[in-house]
């Protein structure tokens, strides 16, 4: 199911009497039967937006359509009916402690009215599809967090969704658990062609999960396109950030580097494609006589295509900082003072 979204508004009036918009006139297409990101940092709106497209909150001000047909002026029966269509996966699971696993997973067939031999069969059918089958009578106490998870991913699925949408669904996991979610989540929009939508912050959710993303920033897009593209060529200052972020070196020696008193010639370097594996930086230091130092760096592969980032200081080079940098420039490395 495509999705389409048109200057869609939302404001909020703080305790303190601010005012604050988190989504501040979006405009975007979301095509069907994929994975789309929805990436940003904490505070930049993400959140607030999914919820208005799932229609759990009202817009202030835009439109929203569900292959072509408008769904934000619905209203009673119409809007409980058409939410019945929609799944959702939290980050926090939101599970029902006093429900075992099966128990969870049949919750929402049971508020609508579905027969107990149609509950209990698409709930075994279910646990199958999530790897669960022996875990049924399991209460929730005794999940893993993955486990858990795929708990609400069977729930999220009961009523047979036209859309899933997963809200930083995997921020609470560890990297193996999370890399087993995202599998899970590809094979289900696979069997079940749906439309999944996958709000995160992490940008090696949307490398491993998503065929295209958006950027988004204080309530507003500020990058748009398909995955590899975007890893590819960078348009915006955020997006790079997030790259370097899962490229260069691990999280807390990058956020370390990035607090440290900034050298006038540390850079980041990008290379993509048949860049990663030629001998561009050789080239640099032959010709310009010169010598610089690897702080970080790292490389990767994004819908079958390379993507590296090193991060250098060009020690003693600033007098032909000008003429490195066209130089780079000219052989397909994009270069981003720190």
């Amino acid at each position: 199911m495509e999705i389409q979204l048109k200057n869609l508004k939302k404001t909020y009036l703080t305790p303190e009497g601010k005012t604050v918009t988190p989504v501040n006139g979006i405009s975007l297409s979301i095509p069907s039967n994929g994975i789309f990101g929805i990436i940003g940092k904490s505070g930049a709106g993400k959140s607030t937006l999914v919820r208005l497209i799932s229609l759990l909150e009202k817009a202030d001000g835009g439109e929203i359509y569900y292959d072509g047909k408008r769904v934000d002026c619905l209203s009673g029966s119409e809007l409980i009916n058409q939410r019945r269509k929609l799944g959702m996966i939290f980050q926090n699971f939101n599970l029902f402690s006093s429900r075992n696993a099966e128990q969870n997973i049949a919750y929402p067939m049971e508020i609508c009215g579905v027969s107990r031999q149609k509950i209990k069969e698409r709930t075994k059918e279910l646990l199958e599809l999530v790897g669960l089958s022996d875990r049924a009578k399991s209460p929730v106490s005794q999940l893993s967090g993955g486990q858990k998870q795929r708990v609400a991913i069977a729930r999220a699925l009961a009523n047979n969704p036209d859309i899933l949408f997963c809200d930083e669904a995997t921020s609470a996991l560890d990297p193996q658990t999370t890399c087993s979610i995202l599998n899970l989540i590809r094979e289900i929009q696979k069997k079940m062609n749906l439309t999944v939508v996958m709000i995160t912050h992490q940008m090696e959710v949307v490398r491993d999960a998503c065929s295209h993303v958006a950027v988004v920033d204080e309530g507003k897009i500020i990058e748009i396109g398909k995955v590899e593209e975007v890893f590819l060529k960078p348009k915006s200052p955020l997006t790079m950030e997030f790259l370097k972020r899962i490229t260069v070196m691990d999280e807390e020696n990058f956020v370390q580097w990035s607090r440290d008193k900034n050298s006038e010639n540390e850079y980041y370097l990008f290379f993509h494609d048949e860049k990663v594996d030629s001998p561009v930086l050789s080239q640099l230091v032959k010709q310009f006589q010169i010598e610089f130092s690897v702080k970080g760096g790292g490389i990767q592969s994004v819908q079958g295509k390379k993507v590296g980032v090193l991060a250098v200081d060009f020690a003693g080079c600033r007098d032909r900082m000008d003429s490195i940098i066209s130089f780079l420039n000219e052989n397909g490395v994009k270069i981003e003072k720190k």
